[in-house]
């Protein structure tokens, strides 16, 4: 079963009947606002990694904690 442009152009109408003109549009603009989003969340994932990288690099290496011991300055008496 084949839709041709006929059966498109029905589907359209039916559509633009029962939503009208106004909330096709709102939806239209949410789903576009939508995909901006996900495409800004995937290249911010990308970039993500490569700033953590460069970061991890110019960090100093980190001096290693001395080991706690019981104080020896105080005498018991």
């Amino acid at each position: 079963m084949n839709i041709g442009p006929f059966q498109i152009i029905i589907i359209a109408l039916v559509v633009l009947v029962l939503f009208g003109r106004g909330r096709i549009s709102e939806m239209m603009g949410d789903f576009g606002k939508g995909v901006k989003s996900f495409r800004k969340g995937l290249n911010d994932e990308e970039e993500a990694p490569a700033k953590s990288a460069a970061q991890i690099e110019s960090q100093p290496a980190a001096e290693p904690a001395e080991a706690k011991t019981p104080d020896s300055s105080k005498s018991s008496s």
